[in-house]
């Protein structure tokens, strides 16, 4: 069984990296990723996101070493070489006052990240995971152009289409100067392509030209985030743990490209070369400037039993600019709330003793601020969610190597179908596999 996990993991690996080369059209299927830089991932691995996705003061996760980016703090506590890959699919189904609902789902390679020992109390890790996506396509249909029209021609088309995301890549080390303090800190590289398209079309009415938006940023740029926990010891084998992490404000550069041009459809649609170009602006230096995230958590474990905890995160994201203009989004705030329990750690006659078994909830006002279709103004879009997993160990091949496989399934709710709006239901599966080993290791002989 080891060596398939083995196997696994390295078509994983390689798979994740190439994924991050070639991404070209984003994952998700929401509308909502039009605004800002898109739909934002979590940077939280499965064993998190199960929990509620708490992280900020999370270490050690049942004895099993890992790497949680949100709070590079918690480097200090890997004590064995460490490496985790895994994937992730999603379901969204869309609903709109007076329109069918609609389903889509997809799949990717979500992470791959690696923890490595430098003393005992501290260590190094780095990685690569999404940092945020777009993918949607969609059309409305608005009556009244032309008030002399006859009305089977009375329509335009407003279609809006969108691909590309941004992946991050990471690097950190995080220390504990004394027991109960642990620090750190990463360098990010956020890098990707989002490219956009918008198209307005008179499909009735012949030999008016269309017109097509196209717009897309080539982005890559450096960005910090840091933080601390300070650990509270109870006893031997229970501890609270205060924690806070940010990632700081940052510019990344990017290039972009605008073209307007006019086009004609014949009577099945399809769309034609065009005639002219409006606008062309080809590779021009811009910036997107990135805002404040700021993380609060605080956890509760009993070693090899339970652990709870429960983050608070606000992002500043009113201050988010794209090109120079602010992008007209709102400051989020979101709040995780999860643990897990493990029955019986060293249960020789029960496996299913030994299985962590974990379960959250997600609040979250999020970033996107979205005019209403009657232009009455704008509302907020919030989202609502419910996590339930398992960490699920596997045989260890001997005394230094130990695998995990973490599962985490997310069902949740964002939007609404008020003033317009679309709703969402989701589905998401997130799997994980999970590698302690004792690497580097120097071995005395007498």
């Amino acid at each position: 069984m080891i060596k398939y996990i083995k196997f696994l993991l390295l078509f994983l690996l390689a798979g994740t990296v190439l994924d991050a080369r070639s991404q070209s059209t984003g994952t998700t299927s929401s509308p909502y990723s039009r605004y800002g830089i898109g739909d934002l991932n979590p940077q939280l691995l499965p064993q998190n996101m199960a929990m509620g996705g708490i992280g900020t003061a999370i270490g050690l996760i049942n004895g099993y070493s890992s790497v949680n980016p949100i709070n590079p703090a918690s480097y200090s506590t890997i004590g064995l070489t460490t490496i985790d890959a895994g994937l992730q699919g999603s379901v969204f189904s869309l609903s709109q006052t007076g329109q069918t609902s609609q389903r889509d789902a997809n799949f990717r390679l979500s992470h791959l990240t690696f923890g490595i020992p430098v003393t005992r109390n501290s260590a190094l890790a780095f990685g690569l995971m999404p940092y945020s996506e777009i993918g949607y396509n969609y059309t409305r249909s608005i009556k009244g152009f032309g008030s002399t029209a006859p009305a089977d021609t009375n329509v335009t088309l407003l279609s809006y289409k969108g691909e590309g995301g941004l992946s991050k890549a990471f690097l950190g080390y995080g220390f504990a100067p004394i027991r109960s303090l642990r620090l750190g800190a990463n360098i990010s590289y956020i890098f990707g392509n989002l490219k956009q398209f918008n198209s307005t079309q008179f499909p009735n009415l012949y030999g008016v030209l269309n017109t097509r938006d196209e717009q897309s940023y080539s982005v890559g740029g450096v960005s910090y985030d840091y933080g601390a926990q300070y650990q509270l010891d109870l006893s031997l084998t229970r501890h609270i743990v205060f924690a806070y992490s940010a990632a700081a404000q940052s510019n990344l550069n990017s290039q972009k490209s605008h073209i307007v041009s006019h086009y004609k459809s014949d009577e099945l649609g399809n769309e034609g070369l065009p005639t002219d170009s409006v606008i062309n602006i080809q590779n021009a230096k811009s910036k997107i400037q990135l805002p404040n995230i700021h993380h609060f958590g605080i956890s509760y474990q009993r070693d090899q039993k339970f652990l709870v905890g429960l983050d608070y995160t606000m992002g500043n994201w009113s201050a988010l600019t794209i090109d120079g203009a602010n992008a007209g989004m709102s400051n989020s705030k979101t709040l995780n709330i999860g643990g897990q329990i493990t029955p019986n750690l060293n249960s020789i006659n029960s496996y299913w003793a030994t299985v962590d078994y974990r379960a959250g909830f997600i609040l979250d006002q999020t970033y996107f601020n979205v005019n209403n279709v009657s232009g009455t103004g704008q509302t907020n879009i919030k989202s609502y969610a419910a996590t339930f997993g398992f960490g699920l160990p596997l045989r260890p091949v001997n005394g230094t190597s130990f695998y995990k496989i973490n599962i985490a399934a997310e069902v949740g709710r964002r939007g609404t179908i008020a003033n317009g709006l679309v709703r969402e239901n989701y589905f998401k599966i997130r799997l994980g596999f999970t590698l302690n080993d004792r690497w580097f290791q120097r071995y005395k002989f007498d």
